[in-house]
C-alpha cells in the first residue's frame, strides 16, 4: 500500500504512518497540497496528514484542504512527538545560535529555544531541516527533528525531549477516495458547517447535538476565504454517522445550517493502534 505524507524520509507523519501501517511504501511530498493530490490522482492510495497538536494546537492547512477537498477522513493516529536537537557531528550545544525545522516543532520547543536564546528558522519539514544541514552544514545552526532523523542522515543528538510539555502528541487523519467500511466501533465522525448570520445560530446548530444525545470532541471555528468575516465550524462527534444519535444530529444541523459536509466517519484510535 502506498501512502503519501508531507515531508522526507524520517519526519513524523513517516513515523505515525509506518506505525500503523507497518508494510505500507511511504511516499514523502514536499506540501500537503501535493499530498492530496496524491491521493486524489491515485498516485497514493492514502495519505497520512496532521490535523492538531496538543501543544501548538491546530494545522489549519489541513483543515482547509479537508473542506476543499472531495477525499474522506478514514481514519485517525495519535502519536507522541519526542523532538531532538540535531547538529553535524563535534558541534557543541554552545555553539548553536539558530535551529532550522518546521514551524510546528519550533512552537512546541519554544521555550527551550528561549532559554537557550536560539533563533528559530521555519522550514517546510522536520526531516528535511536534519537532511539539509547535514548534506550543507552551516556554522552555528542546527535542527530539531527526530532520533531516526539523526540516524539517518548522521547528525548528533545534542539533547532529546526538549518539547515544552512532556505530553506532546499529534493528531493525523488518514485520507482517502472512499469512505471507510463500517466495522466494529467505536467510531467518530468530523463536519465542517456554517450557520446562518443572526442572533443564537450558532445555539441553535449545536442544540441538535444534545437534542440527540451525542457527544462532541472537538468544536473550532475557522475564517471563510469566500466571505470575510465570516466562519466555519469544524467539529468532531463520537459515534458513526449511520447510527440512529449521530444520523438524526446531523440530519438536524442540516435544517438549521447554511451549510454542512460530513468530512467523514471513521474509527477512533485505540492506544496501541
Amino acid at each position: 500500500m502506498r501512502i503519501a505524507f508531507q515531508g522526507t524520509e524520517g519526519a513524523y507523519s513517516e513515523e505515525a504512518l509506518l506505525k500503523t501501517f507497518p508494510g505500507a511504501m511511504p511516499l514523502g511530498f514536499p506540501t500537503f497540497h501535493q499530498v492530496f493530490e496524491a491521493v486524489e490522482g491515485g498516485e497514493a492510495d492514502l495519505g497520512v496528514v496532521p490535523v492538531e497538536n496538543t501543544t501548538a494546537g491546530s494545522i489549519n492547512q489541513t483543515y482547509d484542504l479537508l473542506l476543499e477537498s472531495d477525499l474522506h477522513v478514514v481514519g485517525e493516529i495519535v502519536h507522541r512527538v519526542e523532538h531532538c536537537l540535531l547538529a553535524p557531528k563535534g558541534t557543541e550545544l554552545k555553539d548553536l545560535k539558530a535551529v532550522k525545522s518546521h514551524p510546528q516543532a519550533l512552537a512546541q520547543c519554544d521555550g527551550f529555544l528561549a532559554r537557550l536564546r536560539l533563533t528559530p528558522i521555519p522550514v517546510f519539514d522536520t526531516a528535511g531541516a536534519a537532511k539539509s544541514l547535514a548534506e550543507a552544514p552551516e556554522p552555528g545552526v542546527g535542527a530539531i527533528a527526530s532520533r531516526r532523523a539523526a540516524e539517518l542522515y548522521g547528525l548528533e543528538v545534542l539533547a532529546e525531549n526538549i518539547e515544552d510539555y512532556p505530553h506532546n502528541y499529534t493528531r493525523f487523519f488518514v485520507i482517502g477516495r472512499e469512505e471507510a467500511k463500517r466495522g466494529e466501533g467505536p467510531y467518530k465522525t468530523s463536519v465542517v458547517f456554517a450557520v446562518r448570520h443572526r442572533p443564537g445560530g450558532l445555539l441553535e446548530a449545536l442544540s441538535a447535538f444534545a437534542e440527540a444525545g451525542v457527544n462532541l470532541t472537538k468544536l473550532e471555528s475557522r475564517p471563510r476565504r469566500d466571505k470575510p468575516f465570516s466562519y466555519l465550524f469544524y467539529l468532531d462527534l463520537e459515534g458513526h454517522v449511520e447510527d440512529p444519535g449521530p444520523a438524526q444530529a446531523l440530519l438536524t444541523l442540516l435544517r438549521r445550517a447554511a451549510f454542512l459536509k460530513v468530512l467523514g466517519s471513521y474509527p477512533a484510535y485505540k492506544n496501541g493502534g
